[in-house]
């Protein structure tokens, strides 16, 4: 018999890796269409007036020449000792939720748990996630995570305008709020017709404003008292939102304590990578009475047709999917995985762990400001849990050099200070090398002292749930997990037939970066040469997608549907009053519009109309910016 050989192409992973149907599985679906080929089929249901008339211009790539190509692309990437702060800190990943969570598909391929009886188990992980930042807050209820500690704080202000008593229209930021907190509410208020004044909180004037936002500890490492502040909001029907950090809460009194109505931070620092910036899982708890008002998913606790215990979504008349333009907020998006990792983390450490942790923050951050004043230093505040400013004067440019010489990245604030944050990773390594930036030789005092108030001590007790004083060996709480996942139905047990906006199917060789120290240890404030690898990528990614749509940029920061819509918005804003049309304020949105786009309605400035006709798209990830014509496609309808 003569060699026959193969067509068949083992490193084609488009086609025989990525999507599901095989050569002959496709053939016997066409039969039954009718069609002879894929070609045909979408001749016969595609116009070739909206088609690409050419290929796309890059070569696809096998998955271990995408590996390597990803090598080359993270070596581009500086790792170095990030002590920048500002709600990013450096933290390790147990390798037991690394290996059993982050790297399981059973976890990272699960759809949204709208059906509750295929997601017992990531519900129970979601609702551990919850009773951690209830317990950690000092406030009762909690959501199943947000996007990010800024949307989570623009969140809050919305959900504290619809809420308080009060009729005043402004909102108070203090000006040691995280700056990219600041930027965001900004942005967040500018259309909803909020105003917002930032300043110290000794000038906040409660009969101004609605509700103010306070960091807690703040951006410079500040921690005070702040009941005071708050029960002046409450005399004057205004509500109290506090930004804060969940390790340092394990020792500090919790915003519940002094009275605050909202809570709000990132759970980053609990096992998950910094990743340059994100995705992390943002959290949001409040007082009973807002419960109702909050935006985001909440599980709750019910009985099954058995009367057994079972999870589900719970008050889900608050959400966009159900209540449309009259839902508490468009964003609809929760990092589960995220936040499922943090709940782990916290399981895993117990309350006794993560106090441990915090207390060892605390005193190395102590250690290093009393070396730092020993040696003439003036370091702020007086008081603090892990983050300290250092004036330097004219020397910053010298301090910042010297510092990137050791392997470490200090935080520039203004022209004269330097901020530098603790975590979890930092060793005596760390404080020796942190010292020498300063020019001293000698090492940290071998003891320290606490700098917290014993008034901003933490009373009360937290995370008293057995499941967080569980057996925490490796193997037992691998059963843990492998239990909970054995309750859901992910892609890796079938396919999910549910068509939206969250589908996706990452590959493994897509996934197994976002591990790499290269990838996971960036600081997203580190200098741009020390990122020269993510901007790489950035700009690789943003350049194919300009290809594919025929769009001019794009913007990456919208990190979910929801974000897409609003900076899309905000761009057709800015456009028409860069053209100084300013009565251009009529928005139609199709009542098959996704549901993250009616709720838009509460933007003052804008009317709203809803629409029957199918011209406007539904949600997109991305911004992008439109050329006049698409390459290969007709004119659109205006």
């Amino acid at each position: 018999m003569p060699w026959q050989p193969t067509d068949y192409d083992p490193d084609d992973f488009a086609n025989r890796r990525h999507i599901g149907p095989s050569p002959s599985e496709m053939e016997e679906m066409l039969r039954v269409v009718g069609t002879e080929s894929l070609d045909a089929l979408i001749d016969e249901t595609i116009p070739a007036s909206i088609r690409q008339d050419a290929p796309l211009s890059w070569a696809p790539l096998t998955e271990a020449g995408l590996l390597q190509k990803m090598r080359e692309v993270a070596a581009k990437n500086r790792v170095m000792t990030s002590l920048i702060g500002q709600g990013y800190y450096g933290t390790f990943t147990p390798p037991a939720i690394q290996r059993n969570i982050l790297e399981n598909p059973a976890w990272y391929t699960a759809y949204t748990p709208y059906q509750p009886e295929i997601a017992q188990g990531r519900l129970e992980a979601l609702l551990n996630f919850q009773t951690m930042v209830a317990d950690l807050t000092g406030l009762p209820v909690a959501n199943a995570s947000l996007l990010d500690e800024a949307t989570a704080a623009a969140e809050a202000m919305t959900m504290a305008e619809r809420s308080a008593k009060s009729k005043a229209r402004a909102f108070f930021v203090a000006d040691d709020l995280h700056p990219q907190t600041v930027a965001v509410i900004r942005t967040r208020a500018m259309p909803l017709g909020i105003e917002v004044i930032v300043g110290p909180s000794e000038t906040l004037d409660p009969s101004r404003v609605f509700g103010a936002i306070f960091q807690y500890p703040g951006t410079y490492g500040h921690i005070r008292d702040l009941s005071a502040d708050i029960a002046r909001l409450h005399e004057a029907n205004a509500l109290a939102i506090v930004a804060t950090d969940l390790l340092a809460l394990t020792l500090l009194k919790e915003p519940g304590a002094m009275g605050a109505d909202i809570a709000v931070g990132s759970a980053q620092r609990f096992g998950v990578p910094m990743g340059y910036g994100g995705p992390h899982a943002a959290f949001l708890s409040c007082r009973d009475a807002l419960k109702r008002s909050m935006p985001g998913r909440i599980v709750g606790v019910s009985v099954d047709a058995r009367g057994n215990r079972a999870y589900r979504l719970a008050l889900q008349t608050r959400e966009q999917h159900i209540r449309r333009e009259k839902a508490t907020s468009n964003v609809c998006t929760a990092q589960a995985l995220l936040a499922v990792m943090a709940s782990m983390y916290a399981v895993f450490h117990g309350p006794l762990g993560l106090r441990a942790m915090a207390e060892r923050v605390h005193i190395s951050t102590q250690r290093l400001a009393r070396a730092l004043r020993a040696a003439g230093a003036r370091v702020s505040p007086e008081h603090f849990f892990d983050t300290i400013t250092v004036e330097v004067g004219v020397g910053q440019a010298g301090i910042l050099a010297a510092a990137r010489a050791e392997g470490l990245n200090f935080r520039k604030i203004g022209n004269d200070c330097v901020g530098i944050s603790l975590d979890e990773t930092t060793d005596e390594n760390v404080l020796l090398r942190v010292l020498r930036a300063f020019g001293i030789d000698a090492a940290a005092p071998h003891r320290g002292e606490v700098a917290i108030p014993e008034g901003l001590q933490r009373q009360s007790d937290y995370l008293t749930h057995p499941v967080f004083h569980m057996n925490r060996a490796e193997s037992e709480m691998m059963r843990y997990m492998r239990r909970l996942s054995d309750r859901d139905l992910a892609l890796d047990r079938a396919m999910i037939p549910l068509g939206s906006c969250t589908m996706k199917l990452n590959a493994a060789a897509e996934m197994m970066p976002i591990t790499w120290p290269e990838f996971g240890q960036i600081h997203p404030f580190v200098p741009r040469d020390q990122a020269r690898g993510y901007q790489e990528a950035i700009e690789d990614l943003s350049r194919k997608l300009c290809e594919i749509t025929g769009y001019e940029a794009f913007s990456m920061q919208p990190n979910s549907g929801a974000q897409g819509e609003y900076a899309g918005l905000l761009t057709i804003q800015a456009y028409h009053r860069a053209k100084g049309d300013h009565d251009r304020k009529v928005c139609l949105i199709p009542t098959s519009a996704h549901g993250t786009n009616p709720p838009r309605r509460r933007w003052r400035e804008w009317r709203w109309s809803s629409s029957r006709r199918r011209r406007t798209a539904t949600s997109t990830s991305r911004t992008s910016a439109r050329r006049p014509r698409p390459r290969g496609a007709a004119s659109p309808p205006a």
